[in-house]
Parts: structure tokens; sequence; C-alpha cells
């Protein structure tokens, strides 16, 4: 298998970048997150169905905006979690003494709609062992 990683640093990149990944015909896309993946979910969910890719994305937003699936921490779990850290540092505990906390649930979102929009059939056993269908 060949990686190819194309880095984006405006959003009006995202066209050139997606022209540039069709030169190799990738077989599938991963759309690491940061705040201008985030920002631009719905151009980049709407170049890969237009170039019939199938995506998998770190956020259930991008599953949410016409993506073919999400896969990443559970973040109402996170939310709560932070919570506990406020509730502890406001009854004197020091930010610096907490431990470092890494999530511990993930959610997996799979869209059946984008998976017909570009022609892809997903297993049942995968549709399963989803968190949430998106129909």
């Amino acid at each position: 298998m060949k990686l190819l990683s194309l880095a984006v640093q405006r959003g009006e990149d995202f066209n050139s970048v997606f022209q540039e990944a069709s030169k190799h015909r990738p077989n599938a896309l991963i759309v690491l997150q940061d705040s201008l993946t985030f920002t631009h979910r719905k151009q980049i969910v709407d170049l890969a169905a237009k170039k019939r890719s199938p995506a998998i994305y770190g956020l259930t937003e991008s599953a949410e905006a016409g993506g073919l699936m999400a896969y990443g921490p559970n973040r109402a779990d996170q939310y709560r979690r932070a919570a506990t850290y406020v509730d502890k540092i406001l009854k004197g505990a020091k930010p610096a003494d907490l431990p470092v906390e890494q999530p511990t649930k993930f959610e997996l979102i799979i869209n059946l709609k984008a998976a017909k929009q570009i022609g892809l059939t997903i297993p049942q056993t995968v549709l399963y062992r989803a968190d949430r269908v998106i129909k």
C-alpha cells in the first residue's frame, strides 16, 4: 500500500489538493482533523463525493455533513470528563497536579446516503458495529 500525504495550508487549497490526489488514483482518504478541516468539512465531503473517494473523518460532524464515515473520540464523554476536572479545580486542586487523560470512548458513524452516492456497499457486519448509521 502506498501512502500519499498532502498538506493544506488554507481553505482555498482543497480543490488543488484533491486534483493532485486524483492523479494518483487513491483507494481511500483519511482526513485528519484540525481547525482547518473542521471549518471546511462540507467542502471536503463534497470534493470526496465528486471524486467518488471513500473517506473517513475523525469527527462525527463530517459524517453528518455527508461524509462516508467518522471514527473518533466520543466528545460528549470528553466534555463530561472535562467537567470533573473543572469541579476538582474549583474545589482547590492544582491543575498541574491533575493527570492528563486520553479518550477511552470512541464512536463509529456510517453514512449510508454517502455510501450509495459513491456506489459503495457497506457490509452488514460493519453496520452492526457502528454506533450510529445515517440513512
